[in-house]
């Protein structure tokens, strides 16, 4: 397994419970693939470079895991159609 890192954008319409309560789902989506989350940065609420599809904020997670390919897969997958799920990028951790 490689180390990766993750970074996603929550929508920033979301109270606080709902916001933990999506980061916690989106979490056990990679550990229950087998992923293990080593590290976790919550950025915070952070303004747009842009607007992206009428919003101009969103909250910045970003986290560490090792992982395989299938649950790097199954993440995109399920945060494809997430509606509360902004943007998210995977990048290959070089740490």
């Amino acid at each position: 397994m490689k180390k990766y890192e993750i970074m996603y954008i929550v929508k920033d319409g979301l109270d606080d419970e709902s916001r933990k309560a999506e980061i916690e789902k989106l979490h056990a989506i990679l550990t229950s693939n087998g992923a293990k989350v080593t590290k976790v940065n919550e950025w915070g609420l952070r303004n747009f470079a842009y607007p992206i599809d009428d919003m101009v904020k969103g909250y910045y997670v970003v986290i560490k895991v090792t992982a395989d390919k299938a649950a790097l897969d199954e993440f995109t997958r399920l945060t494809k159609i997430n509606q509360n799920v902004v943007r998210h990028l995977i990048t290959v951790d070089k740490d």
